[in-house]
């Protein structure tokens, strides 16, 4: 016999295989098919001329799985399960409920936006695997280009042409300066950057969003960086420098609060400057033209919720 007969066997004759084998009487198999007797049996005597082997032994005590009807029934419960896997996939996928989301953020807005977007998911949709990367803008903007990613909250840099991207304005960040909790300005009612320049610094690599920031706020004071600084964008860096020194760490303010509270840790402060430090916006982008499946979309519909309720 060949291998095409085997594929021309129908659903329903998958399914009467599987439940004769499980009931061992056509009645029963029938009924539970909604079935008559009749029609089972001519079902039956159609699949064994397709597989040209009895599948079934008849005696008194019911119908026995031959050798072939025991690999047929197996190779058939499993092909029913993988069918019903797959209705129920493409269901999930069509309402959103399931599938594959990649998306990308900054620090700040992966914390304070796309994790309550992420927690709202999953309680309804544990099945759905989202994978997010957290990177600097130009990094984000070269994966969403390539289309490695379905959207991202990220800064749109000169070097990147905005008509390839939808992007909605989210906000800007603000700079919050994170200092071990018994720093000996982390009780100041008030610091200016004056007073800041004396200490060590721990801060992201030159160009970046939030020490720009720092440089444009000690430049309108006519004054440049201070000398000591550890340049690092690694947050597990700038703790550990943190608690063992008296240095400081500029950061977004939602990257502070969850250094600061519990059950992260609540060994660090942010001390009271005397202004508001603000980051360049940053924006809610995707590839223009590109589709997003149910589910990238059902996310970047809660991140979006999330920053207009927030904003």
């Amino acid at each position: 016999m060949s291998t095409e007969s085997f594929l021309n066997l129908k659903t329903a004759q998958l399914r009467l295989i599987a439940a004769v084998a499980d009931h061992g009487q056509l009645q029963l198999a029938a009924a539970e098919l909604a079935m008559t007797q009749p029609a089972a049996s001519r079902m039956l005597a159609e699949i064994e001329k397709t597989v040209q082997a009895p599948l079934f032994q008849r005696g008194p005590r019911g119908m026995v799985p031959t050798l072939i009807g025991r690999v047929l029934a197996r190779r058939a419960r499993a092909m029913l399960q993988e069918m019903r896997d797959m209705a129920r996939e493409v269901e999930e996928l069509r309402e959103g409920r399931g599938g594959l989301v990649r998306v990308g953020a900054v620090t700040g807005p992966a914390l304070g936006y796309l994790v309550p977007a992420i927690r709202q998911v999953k309680a309804t949709s544990p099945e759905v695997e989202i994978s997010v990367e957290v990177a600097p803008s130009v990094q984000l903007l070269r994966e969403l280009a390539a289309g490695h990613l379905d959207f991202a909250l990220a800064r749109l840099l000169p070097e990147f042409d905005s008509k390839e991207f939808d992007l909605l304005p989210a906000r800007d960040e603000i700079v919050a300066l994170l200092v071990r909790r018994d720093h000996p300005l982390s009780r100041a009612p008030r610091v200016s950057l004056p007073e800041l320049a004396q200490y060590e610094w721990v801060m992201q690599e030159r160009g970046a969003p939030i020490r720009q920031a720092m440089e444009d706020a000690f430049g309108q004071d006519g004054r440049p960086l201070p000398r000591n600084i550890v340049n690092s964008s690694s947050l597990l860096l700038m703790i550990a420098l943190l608690s063992q020194t008296n240095a400081i760490a500029p950061m977004a303010e939602e990257v502070a609060a969850l250094v600061m509270e519990e059950p992260v840790g609540a060994g660090f402060a942010v001390l009271a400057l005397d202004r508001q430090i603000r980051v360049s916006p940053y924006f809610l982008l995707s590839t223009r033209g590109r589709v997003l499946s149910p589910v990238a979309n059902r996310l970047r519909v809660l991140v979006q919720a999330e920053l207009s309720g927030r904003g």
